[in-house]
């Protein structure tokens, strides 16, 4: 008897993918060659880094604008009677339950 064959699994990746993966072993490469680990030339770091860019965003050119809000919550505990005073009389109906479960 023959023992079936392993598949094995083909992958079929997208350009952005292949691109990702090629970044990922420029930067891996760089990262040694800081360690010392393994020797490149200067214009081997150059065409590096000028691939990277093209496939990378670069974080120091991106601006952030955001609105933010600060709200104060009281730490003075209230009575209904001066929440009442306070905010209106809409404590009774919005957040507080019936008294009536029937």
């Amino acid at each position: 008897m023959s023992t079936p064959k392993t598949m094995r699994k083909v992958l079929n990746h997208d350009d952005k993918t292949r691109a990702k993966i090629k970044t990922s072993h420029l930067i891996n490469r760089l990262t040694d060659h800081v360690d010392g680990k393994v020797e490149l030339t200067a214009s081997q770091v150059t065409a590096a880094l000028g691939l990277i860019r093209k496939t990378l965003p670069d974080l120091a050119a991106m601006e952030v604008k955001a609105h933010v809000e600060h709200h104060t919550v009281s730490s003075n505990v209230m009575t209904e009677d001066e929440w009442g005073k306070e905010y209106g009389n809409s404590l009774e109906t919005t957040s507080r339950p019936t008294k009536e479960l029937n």
